[in-house]
């Protein structure tokens, strides 16, 4: 499983540090970006194959990325899992339609993102 690499995306120190804490000891091998501008520059380097990325972002929101790799031919396969503190069922089904192939609300418990990272590795 270490081959699994998946960058972390989130503006918050503490959510950010938790979910790359939570990954690595499961065998995952995590990067971690701050913003947006951050993110697409560091998955052009390291192209992961997850993106756990937070919607309310600095710079450039979660969906302006994801629309930018949805965009790209060589960024179009990476997997996406949306993080948010917007729960409802239309940001959910927002999310989704924008390219995301899954969406978890925050807070979240550790199994539910777990799961959702296996889901798409």
């Amino acid at each position: 499983m270490t081959n699994k690499q998946v960058l972390v995306v989130d503006d918050s120190p503490t959510g950010r540090q938790a979910a790359v804490n939570l990954l690595e000891k499961r065998g995952y091998q995590v990067t971690a970006a701050v913003d947006g501008i951050d993110a697409l520059e560091k998955i052009a380097s390291s192209r992961p194959l997850l993106v756990v990325l937070d919607i309310v972002l600095p710079k450039l929101n979660g969906y302006e990325v994801l629309r930018q790799l949805r965009a790209s031919e060589s960024t179009r396969s990476i997997k996406v899992i949306l993080v948010s503190s917007k729960s409802q069922e239309s940001d959910r089904f927002w999310g989704l339609k924008q390219g995301a192939d899954d969406y978890i609300a925050k807070p979240y418990q550790d199994d539910a993102l777990l799961a959702a990272v296996r889901k798409q590795l």
